[in-house]
């Protein structure tokens, strides 16, 4: 089976499980690991931000963040297709009591103006008080979308003249990265907080960082603790954290690679309605209207090509480090024959 269904079905390599094997670890609920010490300190660093947070989960990150950023009854502004909102579980409700606004944008990407336009009057009794951006880059539902530098710039722009939180829900950041050639320090520059998953393009097992000021962080562990994220040995998973930005980060370009190569296979297919532009190593494609995709998928995977749908005729297909360039031209040639 050659598994294009999300880059979260990776394994570790066998040199991070020996990182892994080899950890040094203690009791993190009690901050005495030092392997998950060794990673916060590591991520921080990169990105040039003062702590990080070590969580199971990048939606546990990502709804640390609204907790510590947000009060119950207050409103967060979002792109439609972010994930905070689509695949969370309705946690920013459940969990802290909050509400969304949710704009619309090309290819699930904000600009500032509907950002600025969208923001409530705080002296309006009426109205839910607006606290809290969050951005999503790349945007899984968009299709692996990159936001340009300099839009992320002006929403920033628009959060700190409005005195409003910035979050950004980077699971998969380091693509962006990758691909936009840009430093992830900038990103420490402009955020208030930062979500990295490290179990998706990274190839980790389980874990993702959030990342922000100290005193953020400080609140955010007992958010965290409250969240039922508390673990102890974590340092065997946070050692392959560690591998992981070491080793894994650059070879990411490989990937989109990979998913430009079915990008050209999708669109010399006539059954084949139309493909979002790939930057990343997401591929979204539709079928034309008289195909159904619940069938196509199931018949896709007889042939050996595990693929997922996304609601809305929108199917999706993932590119990673446990699918090579052979598997990914074998696949090419499938979809054209198909």
């Amino acid at each position: 089976m050659i598994d294009l269904l999300s880059d979260t079905v990776t394994r570790p390599t066998p040199e991070m499980l020996n990182a892994m094997f080899s950890a040094r670890v203690g009791d993190d609920v009690f901050s005495e690991d030092p392997t998950v010490n060794e990673l916060q300190e590591k991520a921080a660093d990169l990105f040039g931000m003062e702590a990080a947070l070590f969580c199971p989960s990048g939606t546990m990150t990502n709804q640390i963040a609204v907790n510590v950023h947000t009060r119950p009854g207050d409103e967060i502004i979002a792109h439609q297709y972010s994930h905070i909102y689509n695949y969370e579980g309705g946690g920013a409700a459940f969990n802290s009591g909050c509400q969304m606004r949710l704009l619309e944008g090309d290819r699930g990407l904000l600009k500032a103006d509907s950002v600025e336009n969208a923001i409530n009057n705080r002296f309006d009794i009426h109205a839910a008080r607006t606290s809290l951006v969050a951005m999503e880059n790349t945007c899984n539902k968009g299709g692996g979308s990159c936001y340009e530098w300099d839009t992320l710039v002006e929403i920033g722009e628009v959060a700190r003249l409005n005195d409003l939180a910035y979050h950004l829900d980077g699971a998969r950041l380091f693509n962006a990265l990758v691909a936009k050639n840009q430093p992830a320090k900038d990103y420490g520059e402009l955020f208030d907080s930062i979500s990295i998953c490290l179990s998706k393009g990274l190839g980790c097992p389980v874990g993702s960082l959030l990342l922000g000021t100290e005193p953020f962080i400080k609140e955010a562990l007992r958010v965290r603790k409250k969240f039922g994220g508390g673990m102890r040995q974590a340092g065997y998973l946070a050692a392959a954290g560690i591998y992981a930005l070491d080793h894994h980060v650059e070879r990411l370009a490989e990937d989109h690679e990979k998913a430009r190569l079915l990008e050209a296979a999708l669109k010399n297919c006539s059954w084949v309605k139309s493909v979002e532009p790939v930057e990343t190593n997401i591929v979204i494609f539709y079928l034309h209207d008289n195909r159904d995709p619940k069938i196509f998928t199931r018949d896709l995977a007889e042939k050996g090509i595990r693929i997922i749908s996304m609601g809305q005729g929108k199917l999706r297909m993932v590119t990673h480090l446990d699918v090579s360039k052979e598997n990914i031209q074998k696949a090419a040639s499938l979809l054209e024959e198909f």
